[in-house]
């Protein structure tokens, strides 16, 4: 019998079970965490990132999952020998056989948060975005695609200060970062039909050759005091203001004015201007870009640049919702895996919202549902809505039951209650047999 006992000991054991919809997502990355403890990490965080809880760190998600101590997540970020490269890749194709050949839009940006401290990986004075000034903090350029209203998580660069470059780093400006955010994803396959970026990506000659060399469209913002070298004999002109429909997400609409701005005669060069208001130029609201998109500019050009603000949308998401900033490392290598591991969270909630379920109805399985089953959407909290932060809310409605009963199990153990637990597990079980379960809302 002591044989056997060992023997069992010594076999594989199936992972623990979180929630349904999380564990049918995080299966197709299984097999990159060579331990079952690794992978189940893996899940937990998944489950304490998208929780409501505040403050995503460690030991708050250890709690809302049910593990007794924070050590075996913090052991997985920083110990555990998993390759974020592969994560990251895995995670890409993912996005990339969802979107079915689809074109969708790349807007790149970037953006820094307040660090304290002397001692994390490439923290330093430089401007931050998130407080618009100049402060010490970490500073990172970001890829995200945009399709159908729907955001998603493409790729992440840190940028590395000179000052605090190791001996195995190599300096890179924003520019270049951004630009081989753009290769590598003409490397993986993506169909980019226009790319979006602000001033810092517009103005430099780098990062339009990059674009070009793939043969990209592009809208990028430049200052409105960019210079233009032309001839002595040559003279700017402007084109007369013409009215276009700035059509917003929640299908609103505003009137604004855009107009051609074309410097020199030969070789000329074309920007093009944006406002609320023509007779109150120039104010706050002007926005200069350049393109390369040919056709209907002026009835198009208004509403495609306006798809940059997304890229803004995202950043909140992955800071307010799912705990951006809320890792508690000093090492660059454990910050880059939980950034990853934000992304992965991120993408499940795209992945799973209205217009990708839709994109893939015709893979998707019918669910089984027990004749006295109840639709999750009849929930009074239900949110029908297509958006990102809808489908978060949904999913935040079905894991809710097992968040709660993990914080209430403490109380559970000092005053036993069997009926209280068998009625958990039945509604816990109940919301688990429906997958795909937002696509009724």
């Amino acid at each position: 019998m002591d044989v056997e006992l060992q023997i069992l000991k010594h076999l594989a054991r199936e992972p623990d079970t979180t929630v349904s919809v999380i564990d049918e997502y995080c299966a197709e990355y299984k097999n990159l965490f060579k331990e079952v403890r690794n992978y189940e990490c893996f899940k937990y965080l998944h489950l304490g990132i998208i929780s409501p809880i505040k403050r995503k760190s460690l030991p708050e998600i250890a709690k809302v999952v049910g593990i007794n101590s924070a050590q075996s997540l913090h052991h997985f970020i920083s110990q555990s020998p998993w390759s974020v490269t592969e994560l990251r890749a895995r995670r890409l194709k993912k996005i990339k056989e969802a979107l079915k050949g689809n074109a969708i839009t790349v807007v790149i940006d970037e953006t820094g948060d307040r660090k304290k401290g002397k001692k994390t990986d490439y923290v330093s004075r430089q401007y931050l975005g998130s407080v618009g000034k100049v402060d010490r903090g970490i500073v990172s350029v970001n890829a995200y695609g945009i399709y159908s209203n729907i955001t998603f998580p493409l790729i992440v660069k840190i940028f590395k200060p000179r000052g605090t470059l190791k001996a195995s780093d190599k300096y890179q400006t924003k520019i270049e970062l951004a630009a081989s955010i753009i290769t590598e994803l003409i490397n993986y396959g993506f169909k980019i039909e226009l790319v979006l970026a602000d001033s810092l990506y517009g103005e430099s000659r780098q990062f339009i050759k990059e674009i070009a060399k793939h043969q990209l469209s592009y809208i990028v913002s430049i200052r409105s005091n960019h210079g233009v070298r032309m001839a002595s004999h040559e003279k700017v002109r402007a084109n007369k203001w013409c009215k276009f429909e700035r059509i917003f997400s929640n299908e609103k609409s505003e009137t604004r004015y855009i107009r051609e701005i074309i410097y020199g005669q030969k070789r000329a060069v074309t920007y093009w201007e944006i406002t609320t208001d023509p007779e109150t130029m120039p104010d706050n609201s002007t926005s200069f870009v350049m393109t390369n998109i040919k056709g209907e500019i002026k009835k198009k050009l208004g509403n495609l640049y306006g798809l940059r603000t997304w890229v803004e949308y995202g950043f909140r998401q992955c800071k307010q919702e799912l705990g951006w900033t809320d890792y508690r490392f000093t090492n660059f290598q454990d910050i880059e895996k939980w950034w990853e591991i934000i992304f992965c969270a991120y993408t499940m909630i795209s992945l799973n919202s209205p217009v990708f379920l839709a994109l893939n109805q015709q893979n998707t399985p019918e669910v089984n549902r027990r004749d006295d089953s109840v639709d999750l959407a009849r929930h009074q909290e239900w949110n029908h809505q297509v958006g990102w932060k809808n489908t978060l809310n949904n999913f935040r409605l079905v894991i809710q039951p097992t968040i709660l009963l993990w914080l209430i199990a403490p109380w559970i153990d000092i005053f036993p209650n069997s009926h209280l637990l068998r009625g958990f597990n039945h509604l816990i079980s109940a919301i688990n047999q429906f997958q795909r379960f937002y696509s009724s809302g």
